[in-house]
Order: structure tokens, then sequence, then C-alpha cells
């Protein structure tokens, strides 16, 4: 009994180099699928963010028409409304408000993500709201809806 005891002792015991190859490539396999999987789920998160912070200024902006009768670009007239809201001079760092030169009954809020897409709000009082995916900061906000954009959202 004692040499049996010895002789399973004194076997060396392990996983193969080929085995151990295997498993390695396994993991690799798996890590190779992910990882795209992964960033795209990132990048479908930022852009999802981007959208409900430019939604949640409309809103304060609707609130703020409700009992001015007007839009706004005020940073503070919009934080007053919705505390959260970060109203920025540049759509990269925050939303940017714009109202149209000639009636401030329509106003444009944009916001572009961190994936780097950009979205935006067209909002006219009498017109109703469209959304589209182009950059308003670099013109003056549109008196009409601009091409391309719809109101059943992005």
């Amino acid at each position: 009994m004692m040499k049996a005891i010895r002789r399973n002792l004194s076997r060396d015991e392990g996983f193969t180099l080929i085995e151990l190859m295997v498993v390695v490539m396994i993991i690799a396999v798996l890590i190779a699928i992910a990882i795209p999987s992964f960033l795209g789920f990132r990048k479908s998160a930022q852009d999802r963010s981007a959208q409900s912070e430019i939604r949640n200024v409309l809103l304060a902006e609707k609130a703020f028409w409700l009992e001015e009768g007007d839009y706004t670009e005020t940073a503070g007239d919009i934080t007053a409304l919705e505390p959260n809201a970060s109203v920025n001079a540049d759509p990269a760092a925050g939303v940017y408000i714009d109202l149209n030169a000639a009636s401030s009954d329509v106003v444009c809020i944009v916001r572009t993500a961190d994936s780097g897409n950009t979205f935006a709000i067209w909002e006219s009082a009498t017109a109703g709201t469209y959304y589209g995916a182009t950059d308003l900061s670099a013109a003056d906000c549109p008196a009409a809806a601009p091409a391309g954009y719809s109101q059943g959202g992005w």
C-alpha cells in the first residue's frame, strides 16, 4: 500500500503545452468577439446620453415659454428650471442653445455626444418639434425646420 501511495506522489501531473495553448486561443477568440460589441454599446450609450440631455433642456425651454411667452438662450433661465442641465457655448462641452434672430419663438438645441455624433432639436412654438443630426450651432438658428429633420425623433 505504501508503494502505491509513493508511486502516485512521484508522478508529475499538470497541463501540457498544447492544452494551455488551446485555452489561450479560446480566450483570445472570446475577447475578439466581445471588444467590438462593447465599443458599439459604449457609443450607443454616449449617443443616448446626449439625446437625453437636449430633451431635458427642451422641456425646460417649453416650461420657460409657457411662463414668459418666449424661448431663452440664457443658461441661468434653463438651470433654474432644470438644475442638472449643462448649457455651454460649445456643443461638445454641453448643450448649445440658439434663438432665431427674427423670432424668439424658434429655438435650436444642439449637443455633440462623446462618440462624436451631433444631435439637434429645432423647436418652434407654432410648428412643433423636429429632430435631426446636423450641427445647428455653426449658423443662426433657422426660421424653418432644417432639411432632413423629422418630428418622430432621431
